[in-house]
């Protein structure tokens, strides 16, 4: 085992595909001789070669749309958007041609495609850095979309992803590529080092999409909860003392509802915690599949906490972030709920 960041991660489940695949390759803004704006790619360029690993123009519509071609004769090719904003351009050519390429050709043709995408805020980057756009993929059919937590899953999860054949988004939690962050950004900052899940196989292994992941055990109150906000949670049941069983879903869509619903019934009480937007946010779909399944099991009602209706401020950035007070106070009145 070697410890790893989620950077390192994911450049190692690239290493390993592009060695062991002949039909991988890696392109994006950047990717290829600077080795990524996050450095995710760093040094496979000069492993692997330019032609397959390189750089694209600053046009994303042209990075998706390549990408579905190079899928559709025999290619798996892992395509980066340097964030997860810069999508929109692309967006058409991800839900009119790669979510439907199946659909349409009567299985002749598939997009096996991976496309990465750092996503989220507590950078400072902004509104146009920072956004959190997994709802509008998880509506899309035809598309799954992964968000990993820790680098652990980020290597499994990435390699399975590109062995896939359907394509995948695959949103990357940038505020914890080099550390767990727990929602306090005031505290110095924690690196993976020492943490069990940056312990990392450097050789190939998966992590089985469609799977949700029992983060913490407890009896108190579910939390359904991904990327970032799997540790923002922890802290915030560690602090509140509340005994709260964390889901780490992993895969958005499709989704593990066996782990849901069994630790749903089993505590009766549940909150949702997502960084994106409120309204229209993955959390109401939880909320919706919460209520279908569990009605009878639940004893309190049904709480999200979420990123405001807002674009995502700048100077105002932890008053929008779901930190670890705001979490909190939730826990405490759906486990009180009588």
């Amino acid at each position: 085992m070697a410890t790893m960041t989620m950077v390192q991660a994911i450049r190692s489940a690239l290493d390993v595909m592009l060695a062991d695949d002949p039909n991988v390759v890696v392109f994006g803004e950047d990717v290829g001789y600077f080795g990524g704006v996050f450095r995710c790619t760093d040094g496979l360029q000069a492993k692997f070669g330019a032609s397959r690993v390189f750089d694209a123009p600053i046009a994303e519509g042209g990075i998706i749309g390549a990408a579905i071609g190079m899928g559709a004769y025999g290619l798996r090719p892992v395509a980066e958007i340097q964030f997860a904003d810069y999508m929109y351009p692309g967006y058409d050519q991800l839900v009119s041609g790669a979510a439907r390429l199946r659909y349409r050709s009567a299985g002749d043709f598939t997009a096996p495609i991976t496309v990465r995408m750092p996503c989220g805020g507590g950078i400072y980057g902004g509104q146009t850095h920072s956004q959190s756009p997994e709802a509008l993929f998880t509506h899309v059919c035809g598309l799954r979309t992964v968000m990993p937590s820790n680098p652990y899953d980020a290597k499994g999860l990435l390699i399975a992803s590109i062995e896939c054949d359907d394509p995948v988004i695959f949103l990357e939690p940038k505020r914890i590529y080099n550390g767990p962050f727990d929602g306090h950004h005031d505290r110095p900052i924690v690196p993976w080092t020492g943490n069990p899940l940056a312990e990392v196989p450097e050789n190939h292994y998966v992590v089985p999409l469609e799977s949700a992941k029992l983060f913490r055990p407890g009896t108190s109150l579910t939390v359904l909860t991904y990327g970032t906000m799997v540790w923002v949670t922890d802290a915030a049941a560690r602090e509140t003392g509340i005994d709260a069983e964390i889901i780490d879903l992993r895969s958005l869509w499709p989704l593990d509802l066996d782990t849901i619903v069994t630790s749903v019934r089993k505590t009766g009480r549940c909150v949702i915690v997502h960084e994106a937007t409120r309204t229209s946010g993955f959390g109401a779909e939880l909320a919706a599949l919460v209520q279908e399944h569990c009605f009878y099991h639940l004893e309190a009602p049904i709480e999200r906490v979420t990123g405001w209706d807002t674009p995502y401020p700048h100077a105002q950035e932890w008053a929008y972030f779901p930190g670890p007070e705001r979490v909190g106070k939730a826990l405490r009145r759906v486990a009180e709920a009588r």
